[in-house]
């Protein structure tokens, strides 16, 4: 199967399910970028490629953030864990840039290998306080990974302010091909369940027609994103949850990769 650019619609859900229950579903589309079809990601009127545009996808948004080719960067951290021979293609879900401004929780790389199957997951986090961090998802063993699978990673990366760093994630992606779905859930430090994550969607070919739909259908998406983190600490706050102070960074890189390799596996 010949993975074209295409656009992701889904929806996002996040739930606390202690010390107070917090809950939020709302509408989002990402753009599905493949590394074999980079020329493709200049789209008319709507869509730009290192260059403005109503709706924008910058080099330096991602990665190592200098500018340099992000898939480039996926490869160089592929290259590390032993798993670039196996990857076929890299297909970036991600939200542009819209009308200048971005803000990405997450974005994520899908590194498949020549039967379109998924080997890895790059897992790009970023924080509000320009940070960005990456859990590379994949099986010890590098056979592909199946939607029953949970893989585990330590948590090494301060994002919200009212949650502890100490912990860990199960990660579970179905990788379909019409269809993605991926599950995040977080432990604390006791290994009780604390916060569950969904993003479930479908994918539509991208063309000015889609990115027209898309816009339309949500047009500040990353702004909307950003004011709804602030509104929902807003609640947690008025909830009594407990504001944790930021801490140092771990490794005191603003852009750093845990070697999660080491730590995931199926659970």
């Amino acid at each position: 199967m010949e993975i074209a650019p295409q656009i992701y619609n889904a929806k996002v859900m996040h739930k606390r399910l202690f010390p107070k229950v917090n809950q939020f579903t709302y509408g989002v589309y990402y753009l599905c970028l493949p590394e074999s079809h980079k020329k493709d990601f200049n789209v008319g009127f709507w869509l730009g490629h290192n260059k403005r545009g109503l709706l924008a996808i910058y080099d330096k948004d991602h990665g190592a953030r200098d500018g340099s080719d992000m898939f480039d960067w996926a490869r160089g951290v592929l290259r590390e864990y032993g798993m670039d021979a196996s990857v076929k293609n890299i297909v970036l879900i991600t939200m542009p840039r819209v009308l200048g401004y971005v803000f990405n929780p997450v974005s994520f790389w899908m590194c498949v290998d020549e039967n379109d199957k998924l080997i890895a997951v790059l897992c790009e986090v970023h924080n509000t306080f320009g940070e960005q961090h990456t859990y590379v998802c994949a099986r010890e063993d590098r056979k592909p990974i199946s939607t029953d699978d949970w893989l585990e990673a330590e948590k090494l990366f301060h994002v919200s302010p009212f949650m502890e760093r100490n912990g860990h994630y199960k990660f579970r992606f179905a990788w379909l091909e019409e269809h993605l779905g991926i599950w995040i859930d977080f432990y604390d430090k006791a290994q009780h369940k604390q916060l569950l994550t969904a993003l479930s969607g479908k994918f539509i070919a991208l063309s000015n027609r889609s990115l027209k739909s898309a816009f339309l259908s949500h047009p500040l998406v990353t702004i909307k994103t950003i004011a709804l983190i602030h509104w929902q600490a807003v609640k947690l706050f008025s909830k009594g949850i407990r504001y944790v102070v930021k801490p140092e960074q771990l490794d005191g890189k603003q852009v750093s990769i845990t070697q999660a390799y080491k730590n995931v596996r199926k659970w």
